[in-house]
């Protein structure tokens, strides 16, 4: 390790920070399909979108053909404070797995949001205050889009509105206090604040909640109060575009030196970070350039890539958002109240479930207890406490090092350290006492949901 001139961390000069995001649905033979109005089932327009999103937000998310994105000014100098993000050589982790693979992770962690979400928060919080608005409502799981929100808004002197997951609400409350310290209001969801609130709640009484949840009485708030719009800190085509930034820097870092990956590995919910992360090196491959084996790892208790039918769906519980054709285990889905909150979300983004519809990419699932036990592994090894969520890719990246100790490969592993795990120490906390389970649901369960799908021609 000694002779190698590859440096522990890999940093990018603040000059070499990506000036425009990457739009990979413009490399796309076959896009990915459009959302559809639920009443009509016809492809949604911009006006009709215009009441729950920002009109520059809708140009974006509509988009298949511009391949860059000018990032804005103000956008790139707040980028400036935490970007660009390094990308880290896990030379002790190589070590005490005894692997002769190189294993290198994007740290997103560096930054008070404790995660890559504040990449596209601070893009939709600077194109809402552009157009004039008083505010923004959106969703969060475990807290960190909550978080970066909640900063981006009070950067543009905007007001937030969340709704967050009931059961992450209550697991992680020293995350909710931080959206409160940036000045966001933060509700449990679902809650008897909302008409679609208190339907979940008739029909699900003392559901621990669901980022579908959330995202309806965000949605329902947004509409029916003036001088808001609704902002979503995954699946769309817009937030993988602004989550460019983390693939774009990875990259230009392995270029530096001359390091191509051999496997990219990314933990999967809704697909920011997984789509932001693999965006460029999938361009190369959809260009014929070269070639990469990508791996979205999903928790097994919310398992829709692996599990989920490719069909149009609701995106969110209440049915009031437009259809899209995703992988998805059903609207109505709610999944087990596992401790990975940022990834049980029913369905996948649009464009990655084209990806893998197509083959270009495998995905994986694990259970959380394993999760666990790579996240406590890698913690050890590489003095980072992670994310829930990152630790899926830990979890897989860590099998893919020891397969090559078995076989002698020496494989260059690349994957997405997320966020960090501080504010999920009652998850630690479960996992140590022993009190953490492996929810996994059935074929069963997941059937009755598949049956409740909109009939779409």
């Amino acid at each position: 390790m000694a002779n190698e001139k590859i440096p522990y961390k890999i940093y990018l000069e603040e000059s070499e920070m990506p000036k425009a995001w990457y739009n990979l649905r413009a490399d796309m033979k076959n896009k990915p399909a459009p959302l559809l109005n639920p009443a009509t089932h016809q492809p949604m327009k911009a006006e009709e979108l215009a009441p729950v999103f920002c009109e520059e937000l809708i140009k974006q998310e509509l988009d298949n053909d511009t391949k860059f994105f000018p990032i804005p000014e103000e956008i790139r100098n707040f980028y400036k404070m935490y970007r660009p993000s390094p990308l880290v050589r896990a030379y002790c982790l190589e070590e005490k797995l005894g692997t002769p693979a190189k294993i290198y992770y994007k740290f997103e962690g560096n930054n008070t949001s404790g995660s890559h979400k504040l990449n596209s928060a601070i893009a939709q919080a600077y194109y809402a205050k552009k157009q004039g608005l008083k505010g923004v409502t959106t969703e969060t799981g475990a807290g960190q889009w909550g978080t970066a929100l909640s900063m981006a808004c009070a950067y543009f002197d905007l007001d937030c509105k969340v709704y967050m997951v009931k059961v992450s609400y209550e697991q992680k409350p020293f995350r909710r206090e931080v959206m409160r310290t940036y000045g966001a209001s933060v509700t449990p969801s679902p809650s008897m604040d909302t008409q679609v609130g208190r339907k979940i709640l008739a029909e699900h009484p003392g559901t621990t909640g669901s980022l579908g949840c959330a995202i309806s009485e965000a949605v329902e708030v947004a509409t029916s109060s003036e001088g808001y719009r609704y902002v979503l800190g995954s699946v769309l085509n817009q937030v993988l575009l602004h989550q460019s930034v983390i693939g774009l820097e990875t990259k230009a870092a392995l270029d530096k030196y001359g390091i191509k990956p051999d496997i990219i590995i990314g933990c999967a919910g809704g697909g920011s970070n997984l789509g932001g992360l693999i965006a460029p090196f999938m361009g190369e491959k959809l260009r014929g350039e070269a070639d990469y084996r990508i791996v979205a790892v999903e928790p097994a208790s919310c398992p829709s890539l692996t599990r989920g039918k490719y069909a149009y769906d609701f995106c969110d519980t209440g049915m009031v958002c437009p259809l899209a054709k995703m992988y998805t285990l059903g609207s109505g889905f709610i999944p087990a109240p596992n401790h990975a909150g940022g990834l049980r979300y029913h369905g996948m983004s649009s464009t990655l479930s084209q990806l893998y519809d197509d083959g270009l990419m495998e995905a994986t699932s694990v259970p959380q207890t394993a999760v666990f036990e790579a996240a406590e592994y890698f913690a050890r090894a590489e003095g980072i406490l992670p994310a829930p969520e990152s630790s899926h890719a830990i979890k897989v990246a860590m099998d893919e090092a020891i397969k090559c100790k078995e076989t002698g490969e020496e494989k260059t592993i690349v994957f997405g350290l997320t966020g960090t795990g501080y504010f999920d120490m009652v998850a630690y906390e479960k996992f140590h006492d022993g009190k953490m389970d492996d929810y996994i649901p059935t074929d069963e369960e997941i059937a009755a949901n598949f049956a409740k799908l909109p009939k779409v021609d």
